[in-house]
Formats: C-alpha cells, structure tokens, sequence
C-alpha cells in the first residue's frame, strides 16, 4: 500500500513509520524533509509541501497527523490562530487533493483530539457526547470538518486522541523530571478526568482503521477505562517507585500557563465505544499495567 502520512516526525508519527515501513510504501510530508530523512530514514519519499502534488491518483491512503504541538507555547491570539491553522490548512489541502483525483485514496485517517469535548462532568462521555463549546472544541470541530468533507469520496475515519503514554516524548516527557525527583502529585483537586492512551494501542487502533475497510466515522482513541488525574498521578508515581504527594494548585497553573492551563484543571472521561463495538481490542486497559510496561518492564 502506498500511504502519504504528514505529522511523521512526532512522537506518534515517527513510531507509526517504524510500524508501516515493513510493508508498506510511504511518502511523508515535512517542512524540513533533510531532518526528517535523517530521523525516519532514507528509504521512504520526501515531501516539502502538498503544493507540489496537484491529486492523490497514486496514493492508496492518507495518514493525516500535522499540528503545531497544543501545549508549545503560551496561548496568546497569534499562538491560537498557529495551533488552528497547522491544523487546519493542511487537512483542508488533503481534502483538495483526494476531491481532485479521478482515483482518490481509498481512505483518509485525520487526528483529532478529546479536546473535541471540551471540560466535562464526571460522567463518561462516548463519540455521541454532547461537546462543550470551548476553545479545543472549536479546534477539533473545524478539523475534524474539513477531512469529513471527502466522506463521499473515501473512507474517512476520524480518531480523537487521549493522553499518549510512552515512555520517551509526549505527556509524560514533560511530568517525569517532577516526579522522578518526588516533586510529582495531583492537579488542582485531582478529581478531573484524564483519558489516556498507551503509544502501541493508538498505534495498533490506527493500522486497524487502515486495515478494515468496514470501519468510518469517528473513533475516541482513549483506552476503555480512564481515570482521575489523581489516579494517573499515582499510578505515574508508583511506577517510578516516588511519592505523589505535592499537588499544583490551579491559580498557580493559571498564572503560568494563562487559559492553557484549562486543559490541566479540566478534563472528560472519555470512552472509546466505536472501535470497541467494531471489535477492537486494547491490550492496555488498566493505568497502573500501563505504567508498568512503560517504566518497568
């Protein structure tokens, strides 16, 4: 199968590559195709910009994981507007592409987030859920149409992406050095709900909605049981043998982080009812043997 993937170079991306690769042909999309040669390898198809190809005839399916990462920087009005339109625009330019080819790609992958929802009750929330109307809703809502467009030209399957946990990169990157040195605890009261994923079971759900042709429409790519942050923080302390007992109080948060700080302090308990119904099966349903396979296999 020939995929175009953009994104490759994340934490997702570059896993996903390693995954594919075997058997399958990929041209990947990056800004900076010499770095990204670099880090993937030499043997897939470069590409500096969509702009250089004018439909997708040759290509048998789309990967679509570019964005700007949500949490970089500070969200100031220019910060937002960049979040939104490496999103945006790229998904947009797919969609141009798949519409102009007189054999378009028989499926379209496109990445989401949870943040689709917004802040939550503490009552589960499956794909049917009722969003609330909030900046990482608005995100995910024009994303999210703008791949939806082509649903009648390909198999479009859109999955929302939880926490990914991995060892190396991604959310935890950024909690480990506070915990590995017993500084870790829970967020505000604890008691928002965190929807996570372990890397190989996104990894694995993506290549099933490659692979199974039934599947289209939106997919939660959360695990089936997620958790309280306070929980969370104590399954990541565990793990790591530390204690995870200084909490972050949330106007200090806000004060740091200014309106980011929201997705810390609020959250959903997300389900992943779609692909469970269309027989996917996690192999990581539990925090704790997640975050055991991750740092204490």
């Amino acid at each position: 199968m020939k995929i175009l993937l953009t994104g490759a170079t994340g934490l997702v991306g570059s896993a996903l590559v390693t995954l594919l690769a075997p058997e399958h042909e990929l041209m990947i999309v990056s800004r900076d195709p010499s770095r990204a040669r670099q880090q993937l390898g030499h043997e897939h198809q470069y590409l500096a910009s969509l702009d250089q190809l004018h439909n997708l005839n040759e290509v048998d399916a789309v990967i679509n994981l570019a964005g700007e990462p949500i949490v970089a920087k500070r969200w100031s009005e220019a910060q937002k507007q960049k979040i939104c339109h490496s999103r945006w625009d790229i998904t947009e330019k797919l969609s141009s592409l798949i519409a102009a080819s007189s054999t378009p790609p028989h499926t379209f992958l496109s990445a989401s987030a949870v943040g689709y929802y917004g802040r939550q009750s503490s009552n589960p929330i499956d794909e049917q859920g009722v969003p609330h109307d909030e900046f990482s809703h608005q995100i995910c809502k024009v994303w999210e149409e703008k791949a939806l467009a082509v649903a009648d030209k390909t198999r479009v399957c859109i999955f929302r992406i939880g926490i990914v946990l991995a060892a190396h990169g991604g959310a935890l990157a950024k909690m480990l050095p506070a915990f590995k040195l017993g500084l870790g605890g829970p967020i505000s009261d604890g008691q928002q709900g965190m929807s996570w994923i372990h890397l190989q079971d996104l990894l694995r759900l993506l290549n099933f909605l490659l692979t199974h042709a039934e599947c289209r429409g939106i997919y939660n790519a959360t695990a089936p049981n997620p958790v309280s942050n306070a929980i969370f923080t104590k399954a990541l302390a565990h793990a790591l043998h530390r204690p995870a007992c200084l909490p972050a109080p949330a106007f200090a948060l806000k004060v740091a982080l200014g309106e980011m700080a929201e997705l810390l302090t609020e959250g959903q308990f997300v389900l992943p009812k779609h692909a469970q119904s269309d027989g996917f099966e996690f192999r990581f349903t539990d925090i704790n043997d997640a975050m055991d396979d991750l740092f204490n296999r």
